[in-house]
């Protein structure tokens, strides 16, 4: 695995412009959402096109079209 698969809080708190404190919460919420489709998480980390595309930056996969 490519080592920019996953973000770490500090980069998260970076490329939001948020406290470190707050970078945790948002990874612990993306890293439930992932849990409950079924993926493996890891704490304090975040897959990055799953980061990417939760905040709207990602690609958009087909959806209702």
């Amino acid at each position: 695995m490519n080592e920019n698969t996953f973000m770490r809080v500090e980069e998260v708190a970076k490329e939001l412009g948020v406290s470190k404190s707050y970078a945790y919460k948002i990874v612990q919420q993306l890293n439930a959402e992932l849990k409950s489709l079924g993926y493996l998480t890891i704490s304090g980390r975040v897959n990055r096109k799953f980061f990417l595309e939760k905040l709207c930056y990602g690609e958009k996969e087909k959806r209702d079209a």
